[in-house]
């Protein structure tokens, strides 16, 4: 490849390009978000979820949900030196991701679900967010 003709890093062709640092610490702080979230979902189902006001813990279907929560935050942590086209594929699985958490978590808390889980609404909406603006940004 000549490098001469690329005077600029704009010019470069999409998959050379670095993500921009900011996503590269936005998927570090989502790694730990969703470990802080995950261990005690994993390890004490029961005890954590009570902190959200829920009574009745099916400890099977939370131990689930902590092992997506590993992956996807694990994820973040083992890719955030990858290149443009690995964290726009990323991206993309974090919307679907946030996007359905979001729509089930509304929908339980519309049947009766504690009041205590719009935070975690909130923090899947942030979220949210955060990668629709860099999955644009990067378009």
């Amino acid at each position: 490849m000549n490098f001469r003709k690329f005077k600029y890093i704009s010019n470069f062709p999409l998959s050379m390009k670095q993500a921009p640092s900011s996503l590269r610490t936005w998927f570090t702080i989502h790694f730990v978000v969703d470990y802080l979230f995950a261990i005690p979902l994993f390890v004490a189902p029961a005890w954590f979820l009570s902190l959200f006001g829920f009574t009745v813990i099916d400890p099977v279907t939370a131990r689930l949900v902590a092992a997506a929560l590993f992956a996807v935050g694990g994820i973040s942590l083992l890719s955030r030196n990858e290149s443009v086209d690995a964290y726009k594929a990323l991206l993309k699985l974090k919307i679907i991701w946030s996007v359905s958490a979001i729509a089930g978590l509304l929908v339980s808390l519309w049947q009766g679900a504690p009041k205590q889980l719009w935070l975690v609404v909130l923090i899947f909406a942030l979220f949210c967010g955060i990668w629709s603006y860099y999955f644009l940004k990067l378009r």
